[in-house]
């Protein structure tokens, strides 16, 4: 039986423009099942890096790097058999820790044992330089052909051994050759430097204040990417002539802004990678801009297909499709109703960017803003019904009127808790689809 899974994709809209009208919003919605009885997908090529911070600063307290450690053995022991994996330690330069060489092993029963105890070894010193150890993982998986590329990044601290510029040049050169979860340990790093990082690579961010909570962390990150199928999934969206493609975000599971990473793939079409697939689901925001047409006319505005790598010498293959349409029409109830989920998303998108906002006013000392970006997503939070943020935000602001978004901000706040809200802002919670949204353009 196939280890493949299935795709499939639909789309939410409102089609229907008013006169004039140019803007087409569309949720495009991918899921991919594995087929009833298929087994776990022990037969596609995968490839793991694991990269621990090692700099001193990862002695403080000895916990810390003793956790890490451990937290990268159960890792590895996570590990289908078969799997080619390599341990990186971090510093301001970067060192195989396993194998000794650069290269990558298979995983036996063996090379998990001497990976293990060479992590044993391991001592805390030097400073941080996250480019060069993603410059590292970067030849490790070139003598990868294809399959899952996965990399684990952990550290404790901002990224001072190196300028910006050379770590964006290093993940220029690392987008789409492999994905990489980050996860900052304690809280003396920087959320919005690891979530650079995690964009770049198509991988999440997470904050684990406690180092106790490491092993449980990696153990989950190490089997969501043994759970994988398909590698180097993409979205091509093809717009027609006078059209242009205003952007393409990943709204679900988390916030992600898609609209740079384009690759021309034909005339009038570009490819947005998606990374790795499991059987799973993930729902995207496009939105194009079109020509005015006439009361009555409908425009295919854009054509989604979802692409998967074809094999040796061969091109992508198409595994599914489907279309977003345009349509003027004079019905004004028609034309003002907005689609729940385009709605919902949107929404969504708002809520990640005024916590983002918000939390970094704080931290400048610009409290008006802080107090009126964290108010506005309170309400965001609420209207969504996104309990979990709704609760982080109220560590970190007391909540007056939640309607309104009239709040408070909190005189001492708990850093971890203000890190955790950052690291969440982007998490997505899916909205049901049987719920109408009908408002004017414009307005709300």
């Amino acid at each position: 039986m196939s280890e493949q899974p299935q795709f499939t994709i639909s789309i939410d809209q409102n089609k229907f423009l008013p006169e004039g009208g140019r803007e087409v919003h569309a949720i495009v919605s991918v899921e991919a099942t594995a087929a009833e009885g298929a087994p776990v997908p022990s037969s596609t090529r995968a490839s793991e890096v694991i990269i621990i911070d090692t700099s001193g600063s990862m002695s403080y307290p000895e916990t810390k790097l003793r956790a890490a450690v451990a937290a990268a053995q159960v890792a590895i022991d996570t590990l289908r058999d078969g799997v080619e994996f390599a341990v990186i330690s971090g510093s301001n330069i970067a060192s195989m820790v396993y194998p000794r060489q650069p290269g990558l092993v298979a995983a036996t029963p063996e090379s998990r044992q001497e990976a293990k105890q060479a992590l044993a070894r391991l001592k805390a010193s030097g400073g941080t330089a996250i480019g060069s150890w993603l410059r590292l993982a970067d030849q490790l998986f070139d003598d990868v052909q294809g399959g899952i590329r996965h990399a684990i990044l952990l550290t404790d601290g901002k990224n001072q051994h190196e300028t910006a510029e050379e770590l964006d040049a290093v993940l220029f050169r690392c987008g789409g050759r492999f994905v990489c979860d980050c996860r900052g340990v304690g809280t003396d790093w920087e959320v919005a430097e690891l979530r650079k990082v995690a964009s770049a690579l198509l991988g999440s961010v997470g904050i684990v204040a406690d180092p106790a909570g490491l092993v449980a962390d990696f153990r989950a990150m190490t089997e969501a990417a043994m759970g994988k199928s398909v590698a180097d999934v993409g979205l091509r969206v093809w717009t027609p002539q006078t059209a242009s493609l205003r952007f393409v975000k990943q709204v679900t599971p988390s916030v992600e802004d898609l609209t740079g990473k384009r690759v021309e793939s034909a005339p009038q079409a570009g490819d947005y990678p998606l990374g790795a697939w499991g059987a799973e689901s993930r729902d995207y925001h496009i939105c194009v801009s079109v020509p005015p047409g006439e009361v009555g006319k409908e425009l295919r505005a854009a054509w989604v297909k979802l692409v998967v790598p074809g094999g040796p010498g061969e091109e992508a293959r198409v595994v599914a499709s489907a279309n977003v349409l345009a349509q003027w029409t004079d019905d004004e109830a028609e034309s003002t109703r907005i689609n729940p989920r385009v709605a919902h998303y949107t929404g969504q998108a708002e809520l990640a960017s005024a916590i983002q906002q918000g939390l970094q006013a704080r931290k400048d000392g610009d409290l008006d803003t802080a107090t009126a970006r964290l108010g506005r997503a309170v309400v965001l939070a609420d209207e969504a019904g996104n309990d979990a943020i709704t609760a982080m935000l109220r560590k970190v602001v007391d909540v007056v009127d939640p309607a309104t978004g009239t709040v408070r901000l909190k005189r001492n706040v708990d850093k971890a808790d203000e890190m955790e809200l950052d690291t969440r802002s982007s998490k997505t919670i899916r909205t049901r689809k049987d719920e109408t949204v009908t408002t004017r353009r414009g307005e709300g």
